[in-house]
């Protein structure tokens, strides 16, 4: 299974043992596809008659009862559903956190099943970014140091750490607030935080569980907005569980779940609607109190001269 994982090592943003010339291993047959042919590139996922059941015996509860799922690269998809839909499981399962009871699951074509567990993990080092509902911040760390935690993970120097990080959350609209700990912001902006630490290693997927439940409906709209211009101007594909029906108006296609499977798959005509009220990729936050009254105090300075 060496091959298959190849290009998540590399961070090339592939999965297999790709040349260039469209000849690759299938990590699951072990034969060459693409010689003398120009194959189609697969979907970025792909779930087929996926299942996953919990327990055994009289005991086991079917989460998943035979999803198909198809994701293509830069789309922007909600996933909604009432509680024990299956929603949560099949995210679960895209981000690598569990696996099919049957079934496959295809990331860019190889069956993430048959990875193995390391394999999965680097997997979801390298392609995945998540977001989640509780910010999930360490609570004494600033936030730079926060956005650099998947840096750190990934061996990269002290030096490129702070530069990634520091971009990362200009990205975002918090330039100015790098040094403050998640209790000295707010928390759209802790929020904003987790999304630069989801971003920092600049990956193909974002996967949010519910990124706007903790949030008043104002900064809700403002993460919506940020997920969006991501989307748009970045072409990361995003993929965003929800029980709010506003929040899930901001993607371009809206994936129900009932019972552990797919009720309804529809493109969603307005999202561009909210989408193009927003102009620049993240509405930036005022700087700190104290940035604000460094920057005023040497403005004289500069006049001076």
């Amino acid at each position: 299974m060496g091959s298959a994982t190849n290009g998540i090592r590399n961070g090339t943003g592939t999965v297999g043992a790709g040349t260039g010339n469209g000849m690759g291993t299938d990590p699951g047959t072990g034969t060459t596809a693409g010689i003398g042919t120009a194959r189609a590139a697969p979907p970025l996922i792909e779930l087929k008659r996926v299942t996953k059941t919990y327990g055994e015996g009289t005991a086991a509860f079917q989460a998943l009862r035979g999803v198909d799922l198809v994701i293509g690269e830069g789309e922007f998809v909600a996933v909604m559903g009432p509680s024990g839909s299956g929603k949560s499981t099949a995210m679960n399962i895209l981000g690598c956190l569990d696996v099919p009871t049957s079934g496959a699951y295809l990331y860019r074509g190889v069956p993430v099943q048959r990875l193995s567990r390391d394999e999965r993990a680097l997997l979801r080092r390298r392609q995945l970014g998540f977001v989640f509902q509780g910010f999930n911040l360490l609570p004494r760390t600033s936030a730079q140091e926060n956005v650099e935690l998947p840096l750190l993970y990934r061996g990269e120097s002290a030096k490129a750490r702070h530069a990634t990080a520091r971009a990362a959350l200009a990205a975002v609209g918090l330039a100015g607030w790098e040094r403050h700990t998640p209790a000295e912001l707010s928390g759209g902006q802790q929020q904003r935080v987790a999304i630069a630490r989801a971003l920092v290693t600049n990956p193909a997927v974002l996967l949010a569980d519910e990124p706007t439940g903790n949030l008043d409906s104002q900064r809700g709209q403002e993460i919506m907005a940020l997920l969006a211009s991501l989307n748009r101007e970045r072409g990361i594909t995003v993929l965003m569980v929800t029980h709010e029906s506003d929040m899930a108006a901001w993607a371009r296609r809206i994936v129900r779940f009932v019972d552990g499977v797919v009720a309804s798959d529809s493109a969603n005509e307005t999202a561009a609607a909210p989408a193009a009220a927003t102009a620049t990729s993240a509405p930036p936050v005022a700087p700190p109190p104290q940035a604000a009254a460094g920057a005023a105090a040497r403005e004289p300075q500069r006049g001076a001269r």
